[in-house]
């Protein structure tokens, strides 16, 4: 599982430097960044429902595993926390306390610890799994990372506890791929979790955000996501 850590290590740094553009103040286009988010929601869709989906489906109470990590996403990011979405944070008056950006953390540990047991699982299964898995979490962890740092800091925390919250939920990456192959249920069941959270992520979170976009090539993204990855699917052998 050597290429499953090294690549959920390269995740979890793809979290930290997005979370840098923002304590960085680097100037960003939005339209870019939206189109990027957009991107990976159609990339990720994708490979939850016609590469992660079919491999899940496969263990008994396949559909039910799927529904409990969409469902687990679900209340993490948005019944528990107050407030949550992916983007950089650009309503202060939305931040009422420092509590806020711990709660956008508690909501994405999960996510981020699943990732790495989405990377995991789809090396299990196959290399090419793996990768396509590994491509997916790395277009989101950028969006990812802004949306904790600017949520940290808008709602009032300093610089080092924003680092320490993008460190802390890049260490959830890798921590999911380490134990993922260590505990019987994650072998057996982490890849429908996975789908699930991928799905929720994908369908729930990055696609609705460029739904509100003014520009035409943020929801067009969208779909040269997925085109993306049907070129990566099939330029990867047995994939």
């Amino acid at each position: 599982m050597t290429g499953a850590l090294a690549f959920s290590a390269l995740a979890a740094v793809v979290i930290i430097l997005g979370g840098m553009l923002v304590l960085a103040r680097t100037p960003r286009e939005r339209t870019t960044l939206d189109a990027l988010t957009a991107f990976g929601g159609g990339f990720m869709l994708a490979v939850a429902l016609l590469d992660m989906l079919p491999h899940a489906l496969d263990v008994d109470a396949g559909f039910t595993i799927v529904t409990l990590g969409y469902l687990a996403v679900h209340v993490t990011q948005h019944v528990l926390p107050p407030h949550f979405h992916f983007g950089e944070e650009t309503h202060a008056e939305a931040m009422v306390s420092r509590g806020i950006g711990f709660w956008a953390l508690a909501g994405l540990l999960p996510h981020s610890f699943f990732d790495g047991v989405a990377i995991a699982s789809g090396f299990l299964v196959g290399p090419e799994l793996g990768v396509l898995i590994f491509l997916a979490v790395l277009l989101h962890n950028a969006p990812t990372g802004i949306a904790l740092a600017s949520i940290m800091v808008a709602s009032g925390n300093t610089r080092r506890q924003a680092m320490l919250a993008l460190a802390t939920i890049g260490i959830a990456t890798v921590a999911g791929a380490l134990v993922t192959p260590t505990i019987e249920a994650l072998v057996r069941y982490g890849l429908a979790l996975a789908a699930g959270v991928t799905l929720y992520v994908a369908a729930s979170n990055l696609i609705p955000e460029s739904q509100n976009a003014s520009r035409r090539i943020v929801p067009i993204s969208v779909i040269l996501g997925v085109l993306a990855f049907l070129v990566v699917r099939f330029l990867l052998p047995d994939a």
